[in-house]
């Protein structure tokens, strides 16, 4: 039963830490953006560096 003397305020500075790294989260808009983040990661960067496909001459 001795150990219940550490085993619950280190559960509750751990709790009450996570609870404030959510709050900083929430307070420096970090989920603004959902739709961003997730069309970004669709989109392909590896055409950026591609040159632009020419059209073949027709005459």
């Amino acid at each position: 039963m001795n150990i219940l003397v550490i085993l619950v305020p280190c559960s509750l500075i751990l709790g009450l830490g996570a609870l404030l790294a959510f709050v900083w989260t929430i307070r420096s808009n970090q989920y603004d953006d959902m739709e961003g983040d997730a069309h970004r990661i669709l989109l392909d960067d590896s055409l950026d560096d591609a040159p632009a496909p020419t059209k073949p001459d027709t005459k």
